[in-house]
């Protein structure tokens, strides 16, 4: 039994009827990490974090939690608390009084539960609002009040079900550094459900990517991104190319690709301007799609068009071969 993490995942399994949500996952989430499950809609990665937190039962296998089997806790019990996607707030009851809620369900008198309450609204800085109701309040807002809400059980998981989704895409990236900023004040395990690869490289200390029921890899943010092991992750990740070789498959980062005199003659397909790069798609000879990411100043140098024939070069030590 291992007791120097905070959660594992032991052959844990979810059927509904015929089909397998969850495929006998393995896994140890480091103590005080910030974990992004990634992977597209259907891939298993909200229903394992439903399992831990007690939303869904398990089918086969068990979760542990410092090293005690939580399989057949109710949520309350389980040491951890759940951030649901639309927040959950409710609408009859003030800021301050949504955030206490659990700590009245457990019968923790009135100026108890405020003063708790009160402290968490201050981390989360919304100590201003706390006799408004959810109504009055922006989405950024009701984020941070469902995040206190969760908080003020003193969880040592946190987990978080696509937080994000509901916010515009300048306030996704404030409140992404907030999350962040937060998770390392308080120490605590962070296991947070997204499909959007930038917010996982942006916010993980480890990523774990799904598909298909299982996990596909696992690790740091920065390993993930430059050295995937599967022909999925590469295209998943984003900002990989594959190539076919005569003995396997390898992935090419599109920041190693370069336009030049010499090289795989191809046409180019795409232009897309994306500020400080852009991205130049081009079909080689064989029909394969290759993808360069170009810094702006030197495409405009010498800036292409769809329809213009040009040379694609690399070094070949940049090429990561995939697993078969």
């Amino acid at each position: 039994m291992r007791t120097g993490y905070d959660v594992e995942l032991v052959h844990l399994t979810k059927r509904y009827g015929d089909t397998v949500a969850v495929r006998d996952l393995n896994h140890v989430f480091a103590k005080g990490h910030y974990v992004c499950l990634l992977g597209p809609s259907g891939c298993g990665k909200s229903s394992t974090l439903r399992m831990i937190a007690g939303h869904e039962e398990v089918s086969d296998g068990s979760i542990l939690l410092d090293g005690q089997d939580i399989s057949a806790l109710p949520p309350a019990q389980r040491g951890t608390a759940m951030m649901f996607q639309n927040y959950a707030l409710f609408p009859h009851l003030s800021v301050r009084d949504n955030v206490a809620f659990s700590l009245r369900m457990k019968g923790v008198e009135k100026t108890a539960r405020h003063a708790k309450a009160d402290e968490l609204l201050s981390l989360v800085d919304m100590t201003h609002l706390a006799d408004r109701s959810p109504a009055q309040l922006s989405g950024g807002q009701q984020q941070r009040v469902a995040l206190a809400r969760a908080l003020v059980t003193e969880p040592k998981v946190l987990l978080l079900d696509e937080p994000l989704s509901a916010l515009d895409p300048f306030l996704r990236i404030r409140m992404r550094s907030e999350l962040k900023k937060l998770q390392r004040e308080l120490g605590i395990t962070f296991i947070h459900v997204t499909h959007g690869q930038d917010e996982a490289l942006a916010l993980a200390d480890e990523i774990v990517v799904m598909n298909d029921a299982v996990i596909e890899q696992a690790g740091p943010a920065r390993e993930v991104w430059t050295r995937p092991r599967t022909e999925f992750v590469a295209r998943f990740i984003g900002g990989h190319n594959v190539i076919a070789l005569p003995d396997g498959k390898a992935t090419l980062r599109a920041d190693a690709v370069t336009l030049g005199t010499e090289g795989m003659p191809a046409t180019v397909t795409a232009v897309e301007y994306q500020g400080a790069s852009v991205a130049l798609t081009a079909r080689t000879e064989t029909g394969e799609d290759v993808l360069a990411l170009l810094p702006e100043g030197e495409f405009f140098a010498s800036p292409k068009s769809p329809g213009e024939a040009v040379r694609l070069s690399w070094t070949e030590g940049r090429m990561h071969r995939l697993e078969a």
